[in-house]
């Protein structure tokens, strides 16, 4: 009898001990590894969602405040100018045109014609990277639409019919430009883009000079019929 008592005393802990060797421990979280190069065929990694520098979205409230109502819709919502009826089509002054977001410089006087169409006109930009070139299906047409890097402005559109040496004709709202004149260029901060404009102008005074030389030599009266040339 004793000896069955104390069976019956230990049948209590070892069920007890049994349930807890039942007992499921989640294992320890493994360390964090260090990412090694993905294995052959393995899909690629999606390309990270935050925007780079260039490619960050203005704050469009913010622009909303700072630019006039006009320039908004140009450079936000691809609106376009009315022809002629704009600030710089018809603008002879010697300068560069900036982002009229972000201050980046985009095309100079020196590049500008007269196209006939009532905007601003550029054979070219002041460097190829300041713009970027983008196809535009809307309205029925198929169109190259030119848009600024850094600020993601609209600036117009880019066709094929421009003067020498590209052929190409920056067709560009007002609207997405500010103008600074080349007097103005230090104070603003452009200063080193000063030497483009001193190049043309070392070219105008050229051409001004032959242009001039041309006009007198045609105003010389000719030598009489039979009269001795001196030499």
């Amino acid at each position: 009898m004793a000896k069955n008592t104390q069976i019956r005393r230990f049948i209590p802990l070892v069920l007890s001990l049994c349930a807890q060797s039942l007992i499921e421990v989640p294992p320890a979280a493994p360390a964090a590894e260090k990412a090694g190069p993905a294995p052959a065929g393995a899909p690629a990694p999606a390309p990270s969602s935050t925007p780079t520098s260039a490619q960050k979205s203005v704050n469009k409230e913010e622009l909303r405040k700072k630019l006039t109502p006009t320039q908004y819709e140009v450079t936000c919502n691809a609106a376009t100018e009315p022809a002629f009826r704009n600030a710089y089509w018809d603008n002879h002054a010697v300068g560069l045109y900036v982002d009229v977001i972000d201050g980046e410089p985009l095309f100079a006087s020196n590049h500008k014609f007269d196209s006939g169409s009532g905007w601003p006109s550029f054979f070219q930009p002041v460097t190829k990277g300041s713009i970027v070139e983008k196809e535009d299906r809307t309205h029925n047409m198929v169109r190259i639409e030119v848009i600024s890097t850094k600020s993601g402005a609209h600036l117009g559109h880019l066709f094929p019919d421009g003067p020498r040496p590209t052929g190409m004709r920056y067709c560009i709202n007002s609207a997405s430009l500010r103008f600074i004149p080349v007097t103005d260029l230090d104070k603003e901060g452009y200063g080193k883009l000063r030497p483009l404009f001193q190049e043309a102008a070392g070219a105008a005074k050229e051409a001004a000079g032959a242009a001039k030389e041309a006009a007198g030599a045609a105003k010389e009266p000719a030598p009489k019929a039979g009269s001795a040339v001196q030499k």
